[in-house]
This record gives structure tokens, C-alpha cells and sequence, in this order.
């Protein structure tokens, strides 16, 4: 099966000399070209290609080029192409990687970076692979032996599970009989016989009653770096252009590739938006002072300014804090 591209970039001659070397290589199909960021957006949401060549810095700064199309693709699928960043400016290499992109290619184009490009694409693509052959593995594997205790015959009470079918019968059942073969053994003699084996499989209530009692942890990662944040931790975000400063209660500062608008819609309460540049965790508001418009951070001298388009947000803020065990003096 072939991987589908997208060239997305303002200058014509720049896409035929892109396509042509790109062409070359069996494994990978054209499917379209744009020429602008809307253009370029709508053709990579009808299409979904494996793959998308963008330029990130136009010539017709009217197209509207720029890194700012990857982070817009995050709003909309859930599976995002490998973004091929193309551009004569090597010193943009560096914000290209930061902001998720696969791979850098310096203008001009030449044959042998893209073959190393789609070496490191398919070497992506079959670990990838592999991972979902695993987790599928173990779903059928659990999906199997779910079968297999269903089947058998179970002894169990409401604490634990036990093996009741599987005890063996010597030929004159001298174990359950006691020597008897008239007197059948009361069932609990049975029970209290067997081995108990701790289950493995919980149910779906189970799952989602664990997940709700788990905190929020959210991963930021960079460079195959995995880095894990409890979300109470976080006492502010700061809008950093495309990127996001993310400030922990302890003083650290960690940089997320990601925008202001994509934590406020993935962050919900305590978290609450109340500038173009800030989202403030409650939990760690001292103090608003609504005639200079800014908030203060619990043990710190910070304050975070909010703006009268947000003054919305900072009252429900007031009115959540009143809500719990409150004197005002």
C-alpha cells in the first residue's frame, strides 16, 4: 500500500521541482498541491495523506504559510501526517522540530535527503505498526482467556474466584468421599479445598472508577522525551507564540509545543482562561484585585494580569472560591 503527500507551498515552480524528485519513489502517491494555509488545510482534512511538504516561509506572505497549520490540525484530527517542513531558511530547522514537524528538507531538494527522509518515515511507520499488532495481541488474548473463564465451571463468592471443576477424581473418589460413596461432600468442604487465584480482569465500571480516582497527568513530549506532570501541580500557563510556558508550583517552568487554545480546550476546572496569554489553576489564586485587573499566585509574587474580555471567567473564579468554607471579614 502506497503513503499519500501533499505539497503545500506559495510558489508553483517550487512544487513541480518538489514533486519531481518526490515522484521517484514508488512507495509514496501524490495526491494534491495548495498554494495557501486555508487552501493547504482544507485539501490535508479531505484527504488525510501520510505525508504533507510544507513551506513555512513564503515568498506571498499573503498565503499565509507558516507552522501555525500544524497546530490547527491538532483541533481536527486525531492522526496527524508526518510534516515535511521544506524551506530555504535553515535557521527555521530548529522551530519546525519544536513544533512537532518530522523532518526538515533545506531548499533545494535533492534526492538523497528525501530517500534518508523515507527510510526514517517506513522505520517510523513499522514500529508503529508493530506496537499495534502488539496491543491488538494482548486484546485477543484477554478477549481468550475471558472466554475461557466464562466456560469453565467457577466456584466463586463475591470476594474471590476459585477453581471448583478442575479437582481430579482418583478411580474410587476416595477425596470427595471420604471413604463413603453414598455421601456426597458438602459443597463448602469443596471451597474450602481449593486454591484461590487472584483475578486479572475488572470491568468496565471498574476501569472507569479507577480513572476518575487517578489525578490528571498530562505528558509533554519532545525528542522520544517523555516528561509527566500532574495537572494540580500547575499554577499557571503562560502563551509563549506558538508554544506554551507551563509554571509549576514549585517554581519550575516546562515548554510545551502546543498553544494557549489547545490547553483551554483540553483543560477543564480548576483551570480557567483569563487573558490572551494566561490560564490561572484556582487552586492557586490569593487574590484578585479587580481595579488593577490582575490576579496573585499563592506564595509567590507573581500576578497575572486578566483582561475586561475575560472579566467573565475572573467572577466565576470570586464565586467558586466563595462557594466553599468561607468567612469574609
Amino acid at each position: 500500500m502506497k503513503n499519500t503527500f501533499i505539497i503545500i507551498d506559495d510558489e508553483t515552480d517550487s512544487i513541480l521541482k518538489t514533486l519531481s524528485i518526490v515522484a521517484r519513489f514508488k512507495s509514496l502517491h501524490f495526491v494534491a498541491s495548495a498554494s495557501s494555509y486555508e487552501e493547504g488545510l482544507d485539501l490535508i482534512l479531505e484527504h488525510q495523506p501520510s505525508i504533507v511538504f510544507l513551506e513555512i516561509n513564503p515568498n506571498k506572505k499573503e498565503s499565509g504559510l507558516s507552522l501555525q497549520l500544524i497546530n490547527e490540525l491538532y483541533r481536527y484530527l486525531t492522526v496527524i501526517p508526518k510534516i515535511i517542513v521544506t524551506s530555504s531558511e535553515r535557521d527555521l530547522a530548529y522551530q519546525a522540530i519544536k513544533h512537532g514537524a518530522f523532518d526538515y528538507l533545506s531548499k533545494p531538494i535533492n534526492s538523497s535527503d528525501v530517500r534518508k527522509l523515507i527510510f526514517r518515515f517506513e522505520k517510523n511507520l513499522s514500529a508503529s505498526s508493530f506496537a499495534q499488532e502488539s496491543r491488538e495481541n494482548s486484546s485477543q488474548a484477554i478477549e481468550e482467556q475471558t472466554v475461557s473463564l466464562d466456560s469453565a465451571q467457577i466456584i466463586a463468592d463475591p470476594v474471590e474466584i476459585y477453581h471448583g471443576a478442575e479437582t481430579e477424581k482418583s478411580s474410587d473418589d476416595s477425596e470427595l468421599r471420604n471413604g463413603q460413596d453414598d455421601d456426597p461432600v458438602e459443597a463448602s468442604e469443596i471451597i474450602d479445598r481449593q486454591e484461590p487465584i487472584v483475578p486479572i480482569l475488572v470491568t468496565e465500571s471498574q476501569s472507569v472508577a479507577d480513572k476518575a480516582e487517578k489525578p490528571l497527568i498530562i505528558c509533554v513530549k519532545s525528542y522520544g522525551d517523555y516528561r509527566f506532570i500532574e495537572a494540580k501541580d500547575i499554577c499557571y500557563l503562560q502563551a509563549d507564540n506558538n508554544s506554551t510556558d507551563i509554571h509549576l508550583f514549585n517554581g519550575e517552568m516546562i515548554t510545551a509545543f502546543k498553544t494557549l487554545k489547545h490547553f483551554e480546550n483540553v483543560l477543564t476546572f480548576p483551570f480557567v482562561r483569563i487573558h490572551n496569554s494566561y490560564i490561572v489553576n484556582i487552586d492557586y489564586v490569593s487574590r484578585i484585585h479587580t481595579g488593577n485587573s490582575v490576579c496573585y499566585i499563592k506564595n509567590t509574587t507573581i500576578k497575572l494580569p486578566f483582561s475586561k474580555s475575560y472579566k467573565e471567567n475572573v467572577d466565576a473564579i470570586i464565586t467558586s472560591i466563595t462557594k466553599g468554607n468561607y468567612l469574609e471579614i
